[in-house]
């Protein structure tokens, strides 16, 4: 099991970063490993989602995602082939000035026995390049 939590701020609204990551299909644009997304079914502030990933294996999940527009985005695991849990957020606190403070926070564990190396590679060493992709991305809109 991984627990990973991580803060950032950047000069960044916060309605571009909730858009963003709200956007789930446009996530193998900037999301290293991502190799497709399906929007399965969605309404007002709820969506289940399919992802394919290809980080040292290929595997699919899916997670229910709850949307509180614009400064949460949380998810837990509905099915995957590999993920035994997959429950985390995105929370993004308004500073003022269009400053955001960004917070990301992951709880994973797989099904399978899988090397804390393994683990550290998909979730820890991503983390950092997943918030510049992120703020890529948001400043860019």
């Amino acid at each position: 099991m991984s627990n990973i939590k991580k803060t950032e701020t950047y000069s960044v609204p916060v309605e571009k970063f909730y858009k963003v990551v709200t956007n789930y299909e446009s996530y193998p644009d900037f999301m290293d490993g991502v190799s497709g997304v399906r929007v399965i079914q969605q309404n007002d502030n709820e969506a289940l989602v399919e992802y394919s990933l290809n980080i040292v294996k290929e595997f699919t999940y899916r997670l229910k995602h709850l949307e509180n527009a614009p400064h949460k985005l949380s998810w837990t695991l509905d099915s995957g082939d590999l993920l035994k849990k997959n429950d985390g957020s995105w929370e993004f606190e308004d500073l003022g000035d269009g400053r955001t403070r960004v917070t990301y926070s992951i709880n994973i564990e797989f099904k399978l026995m899988v090397p804390k190396m393994v683990i550290n590679k998909i979730v820890k060493n991503n983390v950092p390049k997943l918030f510049e992709n992120l703020y890529e991305r948001a400043k860019d809109l």
